[in-house]
């Protein structure tokens, strides 16, 4: 009968860890294409999880793999679904051949995601989009998203942090160490937080993406404050 006294505990236990691991968000990566698709390469997390979660979280980055492949003014977009976009991609280059055909220049789309960092309460995904239309050079794009684990909803960079303007100052000596003999479009005196700020297991990852603080040759900036230098100000707890 000793035996016994243990088993009430260990079903308990084995309740607990798996309604923990039920709420965990799933996500699944998926390539997306259609038939008649050469030019265009998608990969990108899927959730799956509570249905109003994983459908907030999917609009988002399909919403952004969307904005990726349209080509010209962004709100004329008219894609409702990441393969029609495909589809628009591949008969826009069609169009450009058959009114060019002399040009061998050949179009092409990248597009990839992955999830940064994953807790109880935050999902940060990053969606890197390169796409070559025939300039010059290829247009590199990343684009961070964060959402509240439980809702599904888009974290706006500004409430990740119950000090926001005490966060850009905590900032300013590591943006100085990472474009140390870096050409910038503007000085320190005009120092502002980049679009993109998203979690990571080392820290607050910060993101500029090309021509967004610097010209083409120097590249995406990028670089990261541990959780220790910033943990306090956090509105979402890091692990």
């Amino acid at each position: 009968m000793r035996c016994y006294k243990y088993l009430i505990p260990f079903c308990c236990l084995l309740v607990f860890f798996s309604c923990k691991e039920e709420q965990k968000t799933i996500f699944i990566d998926t390539n997306i294409t259609t038939k008649g698709n050469s030019i265009v390469e998608v990969n990108i997390p899927q959730f799956d999880a509570q249905e109003i979660v994983s459908n907030q979280i999917n609009s988002e980055i399909q919403n952004i793999v969307i904005a990726a492949l349209q080509i010209g003014n962004q709100d004329g977009t008219t894609s409702t679904s990441i393969e029609e976009s495909i589809d628009s991609f591949n008969n826009e280059y069609k169009t450009f051949k058959s009114d060019f055909p002399e040009s061998s220049h050949q179009w092409e789309a990248q597009i990839d995601g992955e999830v940064m960092y994953q807790s109880s309460e935050l999902i940060s995904v990053a969606i890197t989009a390169f796409t070559n239309t025939g300039g010059a050079h290829g247009n590199l794009n990343i684009t961070f998203l964060n959402f509240n684990s439980k809702t599904g909803q888009r974290i706006k960079n500004n409430k990740l942090f119950k000090d926001i303007e005490a966060f850009k100052t905590l900032t300013k000596p590591f943006f100085k160490e990472a474009t140390k003999g870096k050409s910038l479009l503007q000085d320190y005196k005009q120092f502002k937080l980049p679009a993109n700020i998203g979690y990571s297991e080392d820290g607050i990852v910060l993101l500029y993406n090309t021509f967004e603080i610097a010209p083409y040759s120097t590249g995406i900036i990028e670089f990261v404050i541990p959780f220790e230098n910033t943990k306090s100000n956090l509105v979402f707890n890091s692990l």
